[in-house]
């Protein structure tokens, strides 16, 4: 069986809230309250969830971006949860992130050239100027551009091409990993098509693994091998991504599902809405933290919060409906 390239255990963040002139503790925010899981190689796993649920603030947390609060992270092998900043040099390279909005993410004065090759200047893995040009050249047409777009800068470029740039950066270093913080979002439903396609063909070229955050579950599914269903910090249901779609057992995951569109007019389809709205973080409800909206809510989960329990193989679900 292979190792995980990628481990997750327990993953807890909390941020202090702060009152008063000595700027004492009073409360906490349980942005991520225990979440586990494991990517291989070559494998896609995505995160869903309502905004707020803590999808960003976990992958922060494990790429060490914000210091978590509990948990470990294991990379290749080697528990990375307490090291210093200085020995995580190789996580930064192995570990590429691609982020939500390609027009903030690039610096608008500098050339691409600049922001392709910033990462092959900070771990100098380029020899000389003209190997360092041919590889930013190489990366482009990788993501379908052309090599001499390297000498424009990014207003001249539209949201799709700038995700496709955005693309090219994070592949700079060769990672084992890519991070896509909600990749496609901002992006025009026809050019979503044309990235996704992109990743999933560079996923095949070069042995990628992606950890994918959303909130559309007809992304996730298209991308990624499992889909961990997250709300208010905790993970409600895991699952293969056509088990998760053909057969969802939580009520929030059918909630998720029921609101994806249906491409087909003549296709009949019934939406669930769900009352009220995501509970504070700071204050969670006791029990389970979805019943406060659940149409199916028992006395039990007011009092006892459910554990993520395997129903049919490889499908778990946090649920009471199932004991």
């Amino acid at each position: 069986m292979t190792d995980p390239i990628l481990k997750v255990e327990a993953l807890e963040k909390r941020f202090p809230i702060k009152k008063g002139l000595f700027r004492k503790t009073v409360g906490h925010v349980h942005a991520v309250d225990g979440i586990s899981f494991e990517i291989k190689p070559g494998q896609s796993l995505g995160l869903v969830g309502e905004s707020g649920c803590g999808k960003s603030t976990a992958v922060k947390s494990l790429l060490r971006l914000i210091e978590p609060s509990g948990g470990k992270i294991i990379f290749n092998g080697v528990d990375v949860t307490h090291q210093s900043l200085d020995s995580l040099r190789q996580l930064r390279q192995d570990l590429q992130i691609i982020f939500q909005d390609p027009y903030s993410s690039l610096n608008p004065r500098l050339k691409i050239s600049r922001s392709v090759g910033e990462p092959m200047d900070v771990f100098k893995t380029c020899a000389s100027r003209e190997e360092r040009r041919e590889r930013i050249g190489s990366l482009l047409e990788k993501v379908g551009l052309r090599p001499e777009f390297a000498d424009r800068y990014p207003h001249e470029f539209s949201g799709g091409q700038r995700q496709r740039i955005c693309i090219a950066r994070a592949l700079a270093l060769n990672p084992k990993v890519i991070i896509g913080d909600e990749p496609v979002s901002a992006l025009d439903v026809s050019i979503q098509a044309q990235v996704i396609n992109l990743m999933k063909k560079l996923q095949r070229e070069f042995s990628l693994s992606y950890l994918i955050i959303s909130h559309d579950l007809a992304v996730v599914e298209h991308m990624c091998d499992w889909i961990c269903v997250m709300y208010l910090g905790r993970f409600v249901e895991t699952a293969a991504d056509k088990e998760m779609v053909k057969n969802p057992l939580h009520p929030y995951t059918r909630a998720l599902l029921s609101s994806v569109y249906e491409p087909d007019p003549a296709q009949e389809h019934k939406r669930t809405m769900l009352e009220g709205d995501v509970p504070s973080p700071i204050n969670p409800p006791p029990g389970c933290h979805f019943h406060t909206r659940c149409p199916h809510k028992k006395k039990v989960c007011t009092k006892e919060a459910p554990k993520l329990k395997e129903i049919v193989p490889d499908h778990m679900v946090a649920c009471h409906l199932y004991e």
